[in-house]
């Protein structure tokens, strides 16, 4: 799904004009990114959390060459997924009952 059928989804959902709910999207995609960005946390109970994190500095290899290279440090977004989304992304099937034995 891509961010038209996203507003286009949402906007049949909330019963709101696509228009609104673009506004909206594009607000709070700005707003986690600046929070995120002050290394700050975005947290949506149910859904899951924004937030950055820090990558240590570390050796790598060239795919081409094989050479060794140094990969600097850096602080990149993470997203972990909350235990509602987890459990609705994670449906078992449900097993069928137990035949009853025969006697």
């Amino acid at each position: 799904m891509n961010k038209k059928e996203l507003v286009t989804a949402v906007a049949a959902n909330a019963e709101l004009t696509q228009v609104t709910v673009e506004k909206a999207l594009k607000a709070l995609i700005d707003v986690t990114i600046a929070e995120v960005a002050k290394k700050g946390k975005v947290q949506l109970v149910g859904f899951g959390t924004f937030e950055a994190r820090e990558r240590a500095a570390r050796t790598g290899k060239n795919p081409q060459t094989g050479k060794p290279i140094k990969i600097a440090a850096a602080t990149v977004p993470a997203f972990k997924a909350g235990k509602a989304f987890k459990e609705a992304v994670n449906v078992k099937p449900k097993k069928k009952a137990a035949k009853k034995a025969k006697k």
